[in-house]
Formats: C-alpha cells, sequence, structure tokens
C-alpha cells in the first residue's frame, strides 16, 4: 500500500484496502484476547497467592467470558471462502397463502432488520412490494458490514411458522411459509460479461418510499436477462440513471450465483449427493401455537423463546450453521 503506483488500478487498490482491513480486524481481536488471557492469568496468581475467593470468583467469570470470546473468534476464521467478507444482498418472497404468508415475510424483515442492526450492518431497501392488505409481496434488501454475505448466508432458504392466525376470525391455526435468498454483492473487480442485445430495460413509477420526487416520476428500474429469465429491480434511488447502475450490479450478483449454483449442482451429480435448492429446502420452523419453538432442521439447534428469535435473537442459530458447515468439510476432506 506504500507504493507509489499503488493507486494506478483503483479497483485493485480498493479489494487490497478491503483485504487488509479484513486482516487488521482479525489480528486486533486476537490481541485482545490475549490481553484477556494475560490479564485472567494475573488474577488466578493472585487469588492462589492470597486465597482471596473473591478473586477466584472474578477469575472464574472471567473465564466464562473469554471461552465466549474466543468461540466468537473461531467462528470469525470460518468465514473465508471467497465473498465471505463481503456486503450481502436478501431477498425475501411469501409463500402460497395471501395475506398470511406476505405478513409472515413482513416479519422476517423486521427480524433480519433488527438482527443487523444489534451487529452494526447498515440496511438499505432496494426494492419494495407491499402485500394487498397486510405484510409484502417482496422485499431486495442491501445489507453492508462485516462478513454479512459470510453470516446471512446461513439464512438461505425457506422459512416455516405456525401459529393463530391474526387474519382468521375463527382463530384457527395456520401454517406459512416464506423464502429467503441471499447472494453477495459484487465488488468491482469482478467482471460478469453482460450483453447489451441480452437485456431489456424497463422503466416504471416507484411505489415505494422515497419523496415526492420519487413517487411522481418514472425513476424505478427494471431489467431482464433475456437468456436466463432473471429479473431483477431497483427503485430505491431518486434518479433512474442511479436505479439503473444498482439494477445491473444486482443482475450481476445474480448471475454469479446462478453459474456458482450449477457448478455446485454438477459436483453433486457427480458425487451422487442429493441436493435441495430453493423453495424445496426448508431450514426452518417458528412454532408459536401450541407451544413455543424455533428449530433449524439443518443443524437440529432450537430454542423455546420464539418471540426473541423473531426479534432478532439469531446470533446462535447462525453460529450453529457455520459449526454445521466446519463439520461437514471436515467429514468430506
Amino acid at each position: 500500500m506504500m507504493e507509489a503506483t499503488f493507486w494506478d488500478y483503483p479497483n485493485l487498490a480498493r479489494k487490497v484496502l478491503g483485504e487488509a482491513g479484513g486482516l487488521k480486524s482479525i489480528l486486533g481481536a486476537y490481541d485482545r484476547l490475549w490481553e484477556s488471557v494475560e490479564d485472567l492469568r494475573v488474577i488466578v496468581d493472585l487469588a492462589q497467592d492470597e486465597n482471596d475467593q473473591e478473586l477466584f470468583r472474578e477469575a472464574d467469570k472471567q473465564s466464562f467470558d473469554l471461552l465466549d470470546d474466543i468461540e466468537t473468534f473461531e467462528l470469525e476464521l470460518l468465514l473465508n471462502g471467497p465473498y465471505d467478507r463481503n456486503n450481502a444482498i436478501v431477498e425475501l418472497h411469501p409463500g402460497a397463502g395471501g395475506t398470511e404468508s406476505q405478513d409472515w415475510a413482513q416479519i422476517l424483515l423486521r427480524m433480519y432488520t433488527r438482527w443487523a442492526d444489534h451487529r452494526g450492518w447498515k440496511v438499505q431497501t432496494l426494492d419494495y412490494l407491499p402485500g394487498d392488505e397486510a405484510g409484502l409481496k417482496s422485499v431486495t434488501l442491501l445489507f453492508s458490514g462485516h462478513n454479512a454475505y459470510g453470516y446471512l448466508k446461513a439464512e438461505k432458504g425457506v422459512h416455516r411458522l405456525v401459529r393463530i392466525s391474526p387474519f382468521d376470525s375463527s382463530g384457527r391455526r395456520h401454517t406459512s411459509f416464506a423464502s429467503v435468498d441471499v447472494i453477495p454483492e459484487l465488488d468491482d473487480t469482478v467482471e460478469i460479461d453482460i450483453r447489451p442485445d441480452e437485456i431489456k430495460i424497463d422503466t416504471y413509477r416507484s411505489t415505494g418510499a422515497g419523496g415526492q420526487h420519487v413517487n411522481t416520476t418514472d425513476s424505478a428500474v427494471r431489467i431482464t436477462h433475456l437468456p436466463t429469465n432473471i429479473v431483477v429491480t431497483c427503485q430505491s434511488e431518486r434518479s433512474q440513471i442511479q436505479n439503473r447502475a444498482m439494477a445491473m450490479k444486482l443482475l450481476a450478483a445474480r448471475l454469479s450465483e446462478k453459474k456458482r449454483e450449477e457448478q455446485e449442482e454438477a459436483l453433486a451429480a457427480l458425487r451422487g449427493e442429493q441436493k435441495d435448492i430453493g423453495w424445496g429446502s426448508q431450514i426452518r420452523s417458528y412454532v408459536f401455537h401450541p407451544y413455543s419453538l424455533v428449530k433449524d432442521h439443518r443443524t437440529n439447534y432450537e430454542v423455546g423463546n420464539a418471540q426473541a428469535v423473531i426479534d432478532g435473537d439469531l446470533d446462535e442459530f447462525v453460529n450453529e450453521y457455520l459449526r454445521w458447515q466446519l463439520r461437514r468439510r471436515m467429514s468430506t476432506d
């Protein structure tokens, strides 16, 4: 970074800066853990020398805190995939069931937004289509923060809700589904070839929030990739030019993810593996009636406080997923 020619290639320079920032974060966390170890050693030595029970209790407490910090650090080190440090693009879509499923998608939006706030991430709504009576029909979000994709990829799949429906006057129990799709935001160093004759661009009036200018001009942009029929939309920016640039970025990310999934499916076929993709991959159930339970069907991790989970308490579910992924990798290596 101290080379005189470092900024001659801005895209590469930004990539290096990002990598340097990530490495500094890891080293900083390691240094803090080592300092905690040294502090704990001092407390233990003093407790032994003076046979001080209060110091022993303090050492006991700090040792448990240190173990939690070490475990968190280990999980951070597991996020070493090619895109784990990238920002994440998340799409939520309700399943069949009308208002009930649309409301469930809105609840998931709130859950992820609260979780992101807890982690200090920035959340930008790129596209939002409200439901007919309540909830939403679709939403596209950009989560910006350290290892956002590495963590949020744990949420990709179908989420199932069981509850007494607030929209059913008879008070019956309903089961609803919503899909969560997660892809990494690509930086400028990743090149995806998108030919102009392979895309169709439409403009329309924004339906989301954004002020008078947004809602009275055709600033929203929809791009269809004709060979794959992938459709992306963006209406979060004030101008059509800005929305088009963001939509092209979304399309590049979608095409990259499609290519990766095709490669994984090809490898799975060679290995004889059975893989569920998209709507078939139900990953988690949230039950509010007749009991309270949230269970991840991949890891079998479960908690009894369903309300806390939808209020954004997702850390342990994501951490268990990372441990599960590590065990799977180790068993196949």
